[in-house]
């Protein structure tokens, strides 16, 4: 009965999700996005940050971190000329037709591209005749490529001006804003280009049906009534100069294109809208940022009193940056409230989101130094280090984890668990430790520390500890003496690991389970189905967390085909790393 239920539930999310998808351009409906059928349209959407905008996190770098700096920096290593290579070479491999092409088949039905204006225009400091803005090709090309590859998998495409002339926000690194320049809310040249690079954009894009909408100014995190205390605006009432401004936008847009959906974001990281309604176009949506807080109807109640209150629709515009656990709790809420999202971001150096950029020794060496100074780098190695990363960059040469994306596109609609390799048991077969099954906590494996909360909480806790391998609730670390092998560590009382097994024939086997412990104390308890085979089973001292050793738990049965394994910690206090069949 469940298992049909949950099919149910799949199918009903799944056709408000996509149903007339592709045809004609989105636009408001009442609280609705909908398409040119009139059909609803969920969007499911990804941002590509650190192509057009590199912050400096997603690079490991957290000294002077905004993109203008790290380049700066960079070229004072192994100068302009290379440095140049780098970016583009950075532009060329990040973002290709392959990366929408899988986007589209994991499930994806959209995409934000966060844009910096200087691969659009000139900043006005460097404009040959002050007033006049000088157009660059190369970001109308990338975004028309962009869009060519997401028009080929009919996805819609949406525009975001995320660092805009002058810089619109206090969080330098995200808007990359340069402090000794003029501000975007100071500088009424800098709003005069934003304008302008907002009709140009329309102008080009007004007849293309799969751009889904422009997002016209991401984060405005600036305190206008009170700059020094309220340094992100989260505190402003007034916002009179952002709600000036983005009317300004919204009126150049429509002076050339009355078709595109125009999505606006509040001050304070996309949620105060305080002082921004009434609404100036019937065609808008309201969107909004959500990070590290609970997964709970009152997380979302601002958007959604908004939005009842404007007779608009909503979309949660940037959203990541979290475990699996916290991914699948939110698309759950967020799609029975029928909000469309995208996450943030797509790749990036780390393992929280479906594509992890691989590092390399060369390029490791040259963020130590920037972040923490000492002997300088050969301006070679920088060099060999940059371009390797820009390679690394490429589709092909990440690391997909398939268990990010299954936690956004499968888990929030079912509680069904699937195995994470194939895990075909014949004698002496191995399964380890940190390949237990994907699914939703509770179902694939039980964790207690399974999210990051802080915003709710004021305590960060960070679901996997070691930030490696998975991005489930599940602390993993990796063995340093044996390349890429990985093992489960903190493990406490209650918590347990499930590994469905397609057991090739019949019998009792041996289990040998390679655990270490620098402690007398650990137990596990074995399940088959449901059913316990072993219980209580003593973990030996090995006498360090990181000496391994091998003890057996015998004559446990398994029947051919599939069944679920599960290993409980009857108590915690060691470290697991896999278990081996022998019949």
């Amino acid at each position: 009965m469940f298992f049909k239920k949950s099919l149910l539930s799949v199918f009903l999310f799944s056709s408000i999700s996509f149903a007339g998808f592709g045809q004609g351009f989105l636009k408001a409906s009442g609280t609705k996005i909908i398409d040119g059928q009139g059909q609803n349209v969920l969007l499911r959407g990804i941002g590509l940050g650190g192509w057009m905008l590199q912050e400096g996190y997603m690079l490991k770098i957290n000294k002077e971190a905004q993109q203008y700096r790290i380049r700066e920096r960079i070229a004072d290593l192994m100068g302009p000329k290379q440095t140049q290579e780098f970016y583009d070479a950075w532009l060329a491999n990040h973002m290709r037709k392959i990366d929408v092409d899988s986007m589209k088949r994991w499930g994806f039905n959209s995409i934000r591209l966060p844009m910096h204006y200087n691969l659009y225009t000139l900043p006005v400091e460097q404009e040959p005749v002050a007033g006049k803005n000088t157009w660059l090709e190369k970001g109308f090309a990338l975004t028309d490529s962009l869009l060519n590859w997401c028009k080929a998998n009919k996805m819609y495409l949406i525009l975001d001006l995320h660092a805009a002339p002058g810089g619109q926000g206090n969080d330098v690194n995200i808007a990359d804003r340069d402090p000794s320049k003029p501000y975007l809310w100071n500088s009424e040249a800098n709003q005069e280009k934003t304008i302008a690079l907002w009709r140009k954009l329309a102008e080009r894009y007004k007849n293309e049906s799969y751009i889904g909408a422009y997002d016209i100014i991401n984060e405005p995190n600036y305190g206008f009534s009170n700059p020094e205390e309220d340094k992100n605006g989260t505190k402003e009432k007034v916002n009179a100069p952002l709600r000036k401004l983005m009317v300004d936008i919204t009126k150049a847009i429509r002076e050339v294109d009355q078709q595109h959906l125009i999505i606006i974001e509040g001050n304070g990281w996309g949620n105060n809208y305080n002082g921004i309604f009434p609404l100036w176009d019937k065609n808008m949506a309201l969107s909004f940022h959500k990070y590290w807080n609970y997964n709970d109807q009152a997380s979302i109640a601002h958007i959604i009193k908004a939005r009842d209150e404007q007779n608009v629709p909503v979309w949660l515009g940037e959203t990541g940056e979290n475990s699996n656990v916290w991914f699948t709790d939110a698309i759950h809420l967020l799609e029975k409230n029928n909000i469309g999202w995208s996450w943030w971001p797509l790749k990036k150096i780390g393992f929280n989101n479906p594509m992890e950029i691989k590092s390399n020794p060369n390029y490791d060496a040259l963020v130590k130094y920037l972040n923490n100074g000492g002997n300088k780098p050969k301006d070679s190695n920088v060099y060999s280090g940059l371009m390797e990363l820009a390679i690394y960059s490429r589709l092909e040469n990440t690391i997909i984890h398939r268990d990010v994306i299954d936690a956004m596109i499968r888990q929030p609609f079912t509680n069904e668990t699937k195995p994470f390799k194939a895990n075909l048991i014949r004698n002496k077969s191995i399964i380890y430790a940190v390949d237990y099954d994907l699914g939703k906590n509770g179902f694939a494996y039980f964790d207690n520390d399974t999210a990051d909360y802080h915003t709710s909480t004021n305590k960060r806790s960070v679901g996997n500890r070691g930030g490696i391998y998975r991005n489930d609730g599940v602390d993993i670390a990796k063995d340093s003496l044996q390349y890429e092998k990985y093992y489960v560590n903190h493990i406490e009382k209650g918590e347990w690991l499930q590994y469905t097994v397609k057991v090739a024939q019949k019998g009792n086997y041996t289990l040998k389970i390679n655990a270490a412990a620098d402690q007398p104390g650990g137990r596990i308890t074995i399940l088959i189905d449901g059913k316990t085979v072993a219980s209580d089973v003593v973990v030996p001292n090995t006498g360090n967390m990181k000496k391994f050793a091998t003890f057996e738990v015998k004559n446990v049965p398994l029947n051919t085909g599939w069944q679920k394994i599960r290993l409980l910690a009857a108590s915690g206090g060691y470290n697991f790393s896999y278990i081996q069949f022998i019949k």
